[in-house]
């Protein structure tokens, strides 16, 4: 039986892959139910939240949330991966660029975009993942995905200098490469372009200094404390709105049948997922009002312990 519920927003050292953090903590805990949101590069350090237990059914909710992140481009150099671990392909000297020119450029970037999938990536093209078929010396076309680019905030420039290097943080949705943004922003200032270094701030709404080291995870279990760093599935997704149901229709809940609207206190809107607790606060899972109904019905029902 599962012993621990709930998310654990985790800091993802370098030289680790999502998969291996996953297994790590699986180890630990000797919990097999356990995935992350959102996978970070082995040389990416920073958040991971994981989802543990029942909380793995949150997993598609987290992982569409708006992901921050700080990141060093370096102007002047371009490589085959896109950052600065692959084989360099160009070199082009970029003194001349202007903190006008960068913040133009930059700033160019913010909202709808269309982003070619860099080939190392674990994107699929006819079954076979692209870094796959990078590793073979190939390349394929790759279609253009669009995303978006919510905020972008110039931290510090170092130019003047053959390779200058800009950095920033930039606020996006799901399924961003900043190291195909780092190159692109480079692409429009008209010089080779990659990415020095990345680090992610925010992921699910978890920020950087909400997250724990393997070390204090290793000694939480050894104290026996670990089930207080799990924020609870209810709290993990208080980004949606929050609607209590009267005493008498509380059995309709785990029943999986639908709770008349004025039942509900706020009344949710058509096709809103909710959080639905009774008046006593007991949480019973996510929940919508489908077009064309008048009743609550359950889209993941969580029974209470």
């Amino acid at each position: 039986m599962t012993k621990y519920h709930g998310v654990l927003p985790v800091w993802k050292p370098t030289d680790w892959t999502s998969h291996d953090v996953v297994a790590k903590v699986r180890r630990l805990i000797w919990e097999k139910r356990i995935g992350h949101t959102g996978t970070l590069d082995p040389q990416v350090v920073g958040v991971l939240p994981l989802c543990i237990g029942k909380a793995t059914r949150l997993v598609e909710y987290l992982q569409e949330m708006p992901k921050e992140y700080e990141a060093t481009l370096r102007c002047g150099v371009s490589t085959n991966t896109e950052d600065m671990s692959g084989e360099v392909i160009e070199r082009s000297d970029a003194s001349h660029l202007t903190e006008e020119m960068v913040r133009d450029a930059i700033l160019a970037f913010v909202g709808n975009i269309e982003q070619v999938p860099p080939m190392f990536s674990a994107v699929k093209v006819n079954g076979k993942r692209l870094y796959e078929l990078a590793r073979e010396g190939k390349s394929v076309e790759r279609t253009p995905r669009q995303v978006t680019i919510y905020n972008i905030e110039l931290q510090e420039m170092q130019l003047g200098q053959a390779e200058p290097e800009i950095r920033f943080r930039v606020l996006c949705s799901k399924g961003t490469y900043i190291r195909t943004l780092c190159v692109d922003i480079g692409r429009k200032l008209g010089v080779p372009a990659t990415m020095s270094n990345l680090k992610r701030t925010i992921s699910a709404n978890f920020t950087e200094d909400q997250c724990v080291t393997f070390e204090q995870i290793e000694q939480a279990i050894a104290e026996d404390s670990f089930t207080s760093m799990l924020v609870p599935v209810d709290e993990a997704i208080s980004f949606m709105p929050k609607t209590c149901v009267m005493e008498r229709y509380t059995t309709y809940a785990t029943q999986g049948r639908g709770i008349p609207v004025h039942a509900l206190s706020p009344q949710p809107l058509t096709n809103t997922i909710v959080r639905l607790y009774d008046e006593q606060g007991t949480f019973f899972g996510i929940f919508h009002v489908p077009e064309g109904q008048s009743e609550l019905r359950p889209v993941k029902v969580f029974l209470p312990e």
